[in-house]
């Protein structure tokens, strides 16, 4: 009887063993599985970015420790133009970069440069436009409307760029004709003041910080806001490259998930006013070149949308206007080049912001 229950006592000793390690190994594997877990050994992910405001959602993931979670070190990396940005991301180079709305932009891609626009990297907040048009301090009172612009000297820092497309859709808002003002181009906007401030220039398409600045110096003021006429604009875009998108997807989809999770941070701070707004200004101010914090609380700062979505319809609008102007040589099918698939298959993980 003794020898029975000895054999009964091992034997359910054992299967509760079995029943252990099977369920240790259900988790191990359910872990393994899991495509928000860190990853098993560290990866390195290289983003090409300059500095920029519109990177925000870069800096504030790497300083909190979203990528470090997953086991993602991110590397920086400068260049100095777009064309010799976009060969770098096509061959997977260049893992992640940012890219700003131009017909030699578009032409790139069209000439065989493989690169996917895959979230936001920039837009105007509604009424708090960081990329908008200003009035020369002096005409502020003459120029009120927008069809006050007829005859007037306007610089814009691009032809055939999100600046000139945005131009040119403030004119139709205006029921004004392109040959009805003086188009002046001007390609560095830290010229803009000077130039506005000895009167060669009556507008300008300006930018932030340099809004806010010229503001408090007493040059210009906000001419109303680029939302009125164009809400929607895609200024900037998260490029991807195909290989880190195919051959690196388990990296890109952890990669992504600590980019929106730095973008609502940014969202929450800026627009929302619920979040650690002196914990993101002195992220911004350590990597980008508005240094002063308190300038911080002053300025329009870049839209970037907490679900990484784009303005798909309206970056297919940008490529009519270069298309019309007879700036894009070649077609493209922008259904291939805007891809989502990250975005949407991280907002089913995580969730949609609301």
């Amino acid at each position: 009887m003794k020898r029975l229950l000895c054999i009964i006592v091992l034997l359910t000793s054992f299967f509760v063993l079995v029943a252990c390690q099977q369920d240790k190994e259900t988790t191990s594997d359910n872990n393994s599985s899991d495509p928000l877990s860190p990853l098993e050994q560290t990866e390195k992910v290289i983003i090409a970015e300059d500095g920029s405001a519109s990177g925000a959602g870069f800096y504030i993931a790497k300083e909190k420790g979203y990528f470090e979670k997953y086991n993602i070190e991110v590397e920086f990396a400068t260049f100095g133009n777009s064309d010799e940005m976009l060969p770098a991301v096509a061959s997977g180079e260049v893992d992640v970069a940012g890219g700003i709305s131009s017909a030699s932009f578009f032409n790139s891609i069209a000439q065989g440069i493989d690169v996917r626009f895959i979230a936001d990297k920039g837009h105007n907040n509604d009424g708090e436009s960081y990329f908008s048009f200003v009035v020369r301090q002096d005409l502020a009172s003459e120029i009120t409307d927008y069809s006050d612009v007829k005859g007037k000297t306007i610089a814009v820092s691009t032809q055939n760029g999100i600046d000139d497309y945005i131009f040119n859709e403030m004119l139709k808002h205006a029921g004004v004709e392109r040959d009805e003002v003086e188009f002046t181009l001007m390609s560095d906007f830290s010229n803009m003041i000077p130039a506005m401030a000895n009167g060669q220039i009556d507008l300008a398409l300006q930018i932030e910080p340099l809004i806010t600045q010229g503001e408090n110096q007493g040059v210009h003021q906000r001419f109303h806001d680029t939302t009125d006429f164009a809400p929607e604009a895609q200024i900037a875009m998260v490029l991807g490259s195909p290989v880190f998108l195919n051959e690196r997807r388990d990296v890109a989809i952890r990669f992504m998930a600590a980019y929106l999770e730095a973008l609502r941070d940014y969202h929450d701070a800026f627009v929302n006013e619920t979040g650690d707004k002196d914990e993101i200004i002195s992220i911004m101010a350590k990597h980008t070149a508005l240094k002063d914090e308190e300038l911080w609380e002053e300025v329009g700062v870049t839209g970037l949308n907490p679900n990484g979505t784009l303005y798909e319809d309206d970056i297919q609008r940008q490529y009519e206007f270069y298309q019309a102007n007879g700036a894009i040589q070649g077609e493209l099918d922008l259904d291939n080049i805007i891809d989502m698939s990250l975005v949407e298959e991280v907002l089913d993980l995580i969730g949609e912001y609301e």
